[in-house]
């Protein structure tokens, strides 16, 4: 793996509390981060786009092919102690958020696990766009563990009905890789149609 550290993920600890989930930091490997900041695609539309939608090239395409491969599965695996080969994966990338964002959330039932790539140089935005590890639905200020979106923190976890996670508003530059492992193909079909319709109309109404 050339852009991707796999240690960064073995090393991390995993919590089981208020659900499974790791932090990880150093992901992507630091002599390659000028290269993937300069890849990075140039994206103008908010929200998170699938990879058919974005144009990948140089590094970046690298980064996704890697992030996709089977041995990044293999050691969440491992870590988690679930099998997640059997699934097919959703990749979707962000590069501009909006205040809405952010609302507290379990994730649905059809993913499996997500996982978080952040690619932020730094982050000086006080709490908004950090993502919080929460207990309910209702509370942001009450949370386990807040993710800093800086460049190759990673966080992973196991969708479940009480994985509740969000972040305070933000608008602007925010850049995350999300991949989500979900239970059938059909499931993504559907959530590339669902999004490709939700960026139709973004694109009409501007919003």
């Amino acid at each position: 793996m050339e852009l991707i550290d796999l240690t960064a993920i073995r090393n991390a600890e995993r919590s089981s509390e208020p659900y499974d989930y790791l932090l990880a930091t150093n992901l992507l490997r630091q002599d390659k981060i000028d290269d993937l900041r300069r890849d990075f695609p140039a994206i103008d539309k908010p929200g998170y786009l699938t990879v058919d939608e974005v144009k990948l090239h140089g590094r970046f395409k690298q980064l996704i092919d890697e992030l996709e491969g089977p041995e990044l599965t293999e050691e969440l695996s491992k870590k988690f102690g679930l099998d997640l080969h059997q699934y097919p994966r959703l990749t979707t990338i962000m590069k501009r958020s909006q205040p809405k964002y952010g609302a507290i959330h379990t994730d649905g039932p059809s993913k499996v696990m997500t996982m978080l790539v952040y690619m932020n140089d730094e982050w000086n935005q006080g709490e908004g766009g950090r993502l919080r590890v929460l207990y309910d639905e209702k509370n942001y200020e009450r949370y386990k563990l807040e993710v800093p979106p800086i460049m190759g923190t990673t966080f992973a976890f196991l969708r479940s009905d009480h994985s509740w996670h969000g972040h305070l508003p933000f608008a602007g530059e925010r850049h995350v890789v999300q991949i989500a492992w979900v239970k059938s193909q059909a499931d993504v079909d559907r959530k590339k149609k669902h999004n490709k319709v939700a960026q139709f109309f973004k694109g009409i109404f501007g919003r």
